[in-house]
């Protein structure tokens, strides 16, 4: 079984956050989206990974995965990579046909790399049973609303039908970030048109395959599943993943109080401050004077001075210093400065690309 993570597109719906840096490599709770993939396909089995990239994103790819190979992340053996462009990105469909030497008649699992599962995606891979006659399986996951998504209509445990983003949704089952296919699927996009945007939706070819007989298999998402599309949608995937973590405290703590499940890691420094968990404090960061509240995630090398964040991701090396008003419901990239002139009055919510400076003023 191969894999395949789709790493190409610009995520345009989430900058200023992705001005800078591709959507894959975003952190959710000091952790790079693309990481989670990678360790939920080495969970899963998979050791040979295709990313697929962009002529844009493959640098920031790169870099990412060198690191997390150096870094020892994946748990058993250590995956291999091979970099695929695709360029420009046409569709899901599309990346899988570019892909076509590195899977040959292989098996192999479709990750959309900006898609993160609870409890992994061993299940979806299991339920890939050619024995029984399966010739592909998709992660379904029940939606209030899923007229934005892609919805399946289950029969007798077999996918019978899809639709793409209807608008009367003939169920709520909606199609979430993985699918395993077997090698039929190549013919299907072989024969598929481009639809209304131009793009080769993958939808349209595993529509063909049902329609041409093969079994398709619904499994659904045990656990939360998050398409982090949004600014929105980082922030309530970092909060899903410190209601995780348990109390762990590596770093320096001084003359503060720290309550709840708060991790803080080797390095990093917390004096006259209060945090209240969850909460993550990154390595080498330092926090002075300042309240971190619930569902905050600060992130490697972080200068917090007579600040007050909750529910916030601050990125690696930012600082925030003097904002009198409490920072929240907020997500802070990358190498940003942000100061004020330390007046206290309500709130503030930002959206703030890497390498920005802001300067706050309070009156």
């Amino acid at each position: 079984m191969k894999g395949l993570i789709l790493a190409a597109g610009h995520g345009t719906r989430l900058r200023p956050i992705t001005s800078l840096r591709p959507k894959p490599t975003i952190s959710v709770a000091n952790k790079q989206l693309v990481h989670y993939a990678v360790d939920n396909l080495v969970d899963a089995g998979v050791r040979e990974i295709g990313i697929v990239v962009s002529h844009d994103t493959i640098g920031y790819l790169r870099k990412s995965l060198g690191e997390y190979v150096a870094n020892g992340e994946s748990s058993g053996d250590r995956p291999t990579f091979e970099y695929i462009i695709q360029s420009p990105p046409e569709g899901l469909a599309h990346a899988v046909k570019v892909s076509r030497d590195f899977l040959g008649d292989d098996p192999f699992v479709m990750y959309l790399g900006d898609n993160l599962f609870e409890r992994g995606i061993r299940g979806f891979v299991d339920a890939y049973r050619p024995e029984e006659g399966v010739n592909a399986v998709l992660a379904l996951v029940h939606v209030e609303d899923p007229r934005q998504l892609g919805v399946a209509i289950v029969e007798e445990g077999r996918v019978v039908n899809l639709v793409e983003k209807p608008k009367d949704p003939p169920s709520n089952l909606a199609i979430a970030g993985v699918y395993v296919f077997d090698r039929n699927i190549h013919q299907m996009i072989e024969r598929l048109e481009p639809g209304a945007k131009g793009e080769y939706q993958i939808t349209d070819a595993v529509q063909m395959l049902i329609d041409a007989g093969f079994y398709v298999s619904p499994v659904e998402v045990p656990g939360w599943w998050k398409d982090t599309g949004k600014p929105e949608d980082i922030l309530d995937a970092n909060r899903l993943q410190l209601l995780r973590v348990s109390r762990h405290l590596q770093g320096t703590v001084e003359d503060s109080r720290v309550d709840g499940e708060v991790v803080i890691e080797p390095g990093a420094v917390v004096r006259g401050s209060r945090i209240d968990g969850p909460a993550l404090i990154g390595s080498g960061a330092v926090i002075e004077r300042s309240y971190i509240g619930p569902y905050t995630t600060i992130g490697d090398e972080v200068t917090i001075r007579d600040a007050e964040l909750e529910y916030a991701v601050v990125g690696a090396r930012s600082s925030v210093e003097g904002v009198g008003r409490r920072i929240r419901n907020s997500l802070i990239g990358e190498e940003v400065s942000i100061v004020g002139d330390g007046a206290p009055e309500s709130s503030h919510q930002l959206i703030v690309g890497d390498k920005s400076s802001l300067k706050l003023s309070e009156g």
